[in-house]
């Protein structure tokens, strides 16, 4: 301990002797059974070596999460509890675990300079006489776990404690954290009494430890999904070392979020902290590290209150409160939500509530919300619609699966607002603006694989309604798996393989435009090229690609983008969507000055493509040069190989798929006297009795050949083009399609819906 430098009106200690008395302390400290048992014999020794009139030593509870004095200098007060606040001075060290020396307790301003909030109780002098002065207060922690907090009151050396008496007091509290930590029974690490009790080795805690560090996963969640811990093991565990209360997922608790209104939920769901309860004396939070200083710091900041209770949770329990963690374990079925809601429902009705009466917190919605997100995705759905209907008629859900949309269920007319307001709480959005469009987005988990859900909400006269579209973090597609044909594959690889020019792919929206892009970033992705992407949003995510989400809020569009990715050494670029002139005109002169850009555009053929270019006013001769080619593309519903059924077709049908094929291209078809076999859909379960399961890409591909050039150079028309693309080896979108169907993947019914 320092040596403190001593003043005319005290008596100096030399150092040597008040080393040799430290060491003494230290010593007794440790081979003592009890602490406060051996504190009224080593206060003299103490009060002399921290140059103090009074000694003040406090110990957390874990229950009440208060902390109680465990020792103090004069017998006026029995005990004193103090909660975690900052209000008084003891509180806010235990709360925000950060030292003070206070050289004049009753100065008002100096204590404001620490917290607005923070104030000296004077009902104990007042009461006793006693006149406080100087305060050096510390906190007693371990291993960054708060324990207790030692307060030196009144410097006996001087008018005020010096930042001397400050490091003595929290060497001090170095050695109280340790036996503290020894008498509660702590461990030395989060995971720590797992190991302790043979729940699982150290070296699969190691392995798992590093494999959440390196892929950012939830080491809590890989405990209880990959090593086979119960959740209350792990959280035990947790609560032995923060020696905070482990706080279980309960589904009927309805978390606090009115506290935290405008506050987004991803900021919640980052920071894995929710309040549970709680106003404006005391708040309940439940937060998976209660000894992070600097959450702890926000959230004060963030919810007002007197006091601070915390619990500690599992990062998955907090996200489930938030509606963000979509497990289906122990839930209802979603059928049975719906008959719980119109129970809930009707017990408002008794009680003469509003029909909204169901708030979005309630349980039962935000596990109706939930299941919904996660029956969409079991379902590989796009979209879900959540459409009110009119007057008391319940409101309709469907689910978008293979570009159809289907039933799924009908909510209570009466809560359909409740759910509407979950969903905009999820997603960021203002729940009392009922009169404008909105959207959002928000991040929800499925076990460990993330979804992305952009959210848009829109005023109807029935109601609000709600779409909400599933993103779902996935890997590019091996180019080989795009179903494209002989002929098709070849010219792209070649096409592709070019050191710079425009290749576009075109396609209305959710045609699988991405896809196929990051098939062939996939395909050229190696270590000597620089590859650049902008989207919006991104989905697909590669090693080896640099990708930018566009912000247009901020001034981040693709024309921006591309100008900034000319200035960053690419060798490759990808612009989601040639939306506008200056885009167009940049990535044009981004593959003149060598670059392989790629893009897409909202176009319905590969001729109209070119000629929906022109009309921006790109300079025909400039384009022309950079053309590498077009792929235009839809999505076709495959047949479910469960239940598919072969069939001879009608001659009426086969003369059909002739005439729409071409009759000059016929023999294509590879037709003789014998009509072919064809399959139609059946249903089965495992294509929820549709028919169809899944789908592939139908393609046209015009190549930028020199002849094609020339016609674009001189600003031919969109059926001039397919003539001379026809004649050079295209194929059309029906075409290609046909061909797709005498494989056996589809009928032509669903070739003649998406290809006309």
């Amino acid at each position: 301990m320092d040596s403190p430098s001593s003043p005319a009106t005290s008596r100096p200690t030399p150092a040597c002797d008040a080393q040799a008395l430290f060491n003494s302390v230290v010593e007794r400290i440790y081979l003592a059974d009890r602490f406060h048992d051996l504190l009224p014999d080593i206060e003299g020794s103490l009060l002399q070596l921290l140059r103090a009139e009074r000694l003040t030593v406090y110990q957390r509870l874990r229950a009440e999460q208060v902390i109680v004095s465990k020792f103090k200098s004069g017998d006026e007060i029995k005990e004193i509890r103090v909660p975690l606040s900052p209000t008084s001075i003891a509180g806010y060290v235990a709360l925000n675990q950060v030292p003070l020396l206070i050289r004049d307790v009753y100065d008002a301003d100096e204590l404001q300079r620490i917290h607005p909030a923070l104030r000296f109780n004077m009902a104990f002098d007042q009461r006793t006489g006693f006149r406080s002065r100087t305060m050096v207060v510390v906190p007693i922690t371990h291993k960054c776990v708060g324990l207790g907090v030692v307060q030196l009151l009144n410097c006996t050396a001087g008018t005020s404690f010096s930042e001397v008496d400050l490091r003595n007091a929290s060497k001090l509290a170095t050695i109280l954290g340790q036996k503290f930590s020894s008498e509660f029974q702590g461990t030395n690490g989060p995971f720590e009494y797992l190991v302790l009790n043979g729940r699982i080795s150290k070296e699969r805690l190691d392995q798992l430890l590093l494999r959440a560090e390196e892929e950012g996963a939830d080491l809590c969640a890989m405990l209880v999904g990959e090593a086979g811990l119960r959740p209350d093991e792990v959280g035990h565990s947790l609560e032995r070392f923060y020696q905070v209360p482990f706080h279980a997922h309960d589904p009927n608790l309805t978390p606090a979020l009115d506290l935290v209104r405008h506050v987004p939920v991803d900021y919640l769901r980052n920071q894995n902290w929710i309040p549970l309860s709680g106003d404006a004396d005391e708040v309940l939070i439940l937060i998976d590290n209660p000894s992070d200083m600097q959450r702890i710091t926000e959230i004060q900041k963030i919810v007002r209150s007197e006091r601070y209770v915390f619990r500690i949770g599992l990062p998955g329990d907090i996200h489930r409160y938030l509606g963000h963690e979509l497990q289906d374990k122990d839930e209802a079925d979603i059928s049975d939500l719906v008959v719980r809601l119109e129970e809930e429902g009707g017990a408002c009705e008794l009680a003469e509530l509003a029909d909204d009466g169901l708030s979005e917190n309630t349980a039962t919605v935000i596990q109706l919300v939930n299941k919904l997100i996660l029956e969409a995705y079991r379902q590989n759905a796009s979209d879900i619609h959540v459409e009110p209907e009119k007057d008391a008629a319940p409101a309709m859900v469907r689910f978008r699966v293979d570009g159809l949309c289907r039933p799924a269920l009908r909510i209570p007319a009466s809560h359909i607002r409740a759910v509407i307001a979950r969903i905009k709480v999820m997603s960021g959005l203002d729940i009392s603006e009922r009169r404008k469009p909105q959207d959002g987005k928000c991040m929800v988990r499925l076990a460990r694989t993330p979804l992305e859900l952009r959210v848009v909400t829109m005023p109807t006269v029935n109601g609000e309604s709600a779409v909400l579209r599933l993103l779902a973090a996935s890997q590019a597609l091996p180019l080989g798996r795009l179903a494209l044909s002989p002929w098709n594959m070849d010219r792209t690889f070649e096409l592709i393989s070019r050191p710079h020019g425009i290749f576009l792919v075109v396609g209305p929206t959710g045609s699988g435009k991405t896809t196929t892009l990051h098939a062939v970033l996939g395909h050229i992705n190696k270590p000597d090229r620089k590859i650049w992407t902008a989207e919006d949003p991104v989905e697909i995510t590669q090693p080896g690609l640099q990708q930018l989400q566009v912000q247009p809020k901020i001034g981040v569009t693709f024309a921006s983008a591309l100008r900034s990715f000319l200035r960053a050494d690419p060798d490759v670029i990808m612009i989601g969507e040639m939306r506008d002139a200056e885009t167009a005109q940049a990535g044009v002169e981004a593959s003149l000055t060598g670059h392989l850009v790629f893009s897409t555009l909202h176009t319905n053929s590969a001729p109209e493509t070119l000629v929906r270019l022109l009309d921006l006013d790109i300079d025909p001769i400039s384009f022309s040069d950079a053309l590498l080619g077009v792929l235009a593309q839809r999505l076709l519903r495959t047949l479910c190989e469960k239940c598919k059924i072969p069939y001879t077709p009608s001659s009426e049908e086969v003369e059909a798929m002739v005439h729409h094929y071409g009759e000059e291209y016929a023999e294509e078809l590879g037709f003789t006297d014998d009509p072919p076999t064809l399959h139609q859909a059946a249903g089965c379960s495992v294509c929820g009795n549709s028919g169809y399961k899944g789908r592939i890409g139908i393609h046209e591909l015009l190549v930028g050949t020199p002849e094609i050039r020339a016609l674009l150079a001189g600003k031919a028309g969109a059926a001039e083009l397919r003539r001379l693309a026809m004649a050079q080896g295209m194929r059309s979108l029906m075409q290609d399609g046909i061909q797709k169907v005498l494989r056996g993947w589809s009928d032509f019914d669903q070739v003649r819906r998406i290809a006309v």
